[in-house]
């Protein structure tokens, strides 16, 4: 009976983490105008894991939701600033 409880208490959990999307805080050293905040937001919406971004220019963040039960790799996130031509500084998950 104890491992019958065991096992349904993880599928609880495992049922409960899987279908969650993240959030994705970037901070990025070099925007400065909106044109800089329209290329990264191009680059991120081409991104299937994406389902919304948004750019702040004046705290230099770039906050991305991801889809639920997608992953969004940090190397994939820094490769898309730096191919923009910008620097990530920092890049923070929160669930």
């Amino acid at each position: 009976m104890r491992n019958v409880l065991a096992i349904l208490s993880t599928l609880l959990v495992l049922a409960a983490s899987a279908a969650r999307a993240e959030t994705i805080v970037i901070t990025v050293n070099g925007m400065v105008c909106a044109f800089c905040a329209t290329g990264i937001e191009k680059s991120f919406k081409k991104q299937t894991a994406v389902a919304a971004i948004k750019v702040d220019l004046e705290s230099k963040k770039v906050t991305a939701q991801t889809k639920p039960d997608v992953l969004l790799a940090d190397d994939v996130v820094t490769k898309l600033i730096t191919d923009a031509g910008y620097a990530v500084v920092d890049i923070v998950r929160q669930p």
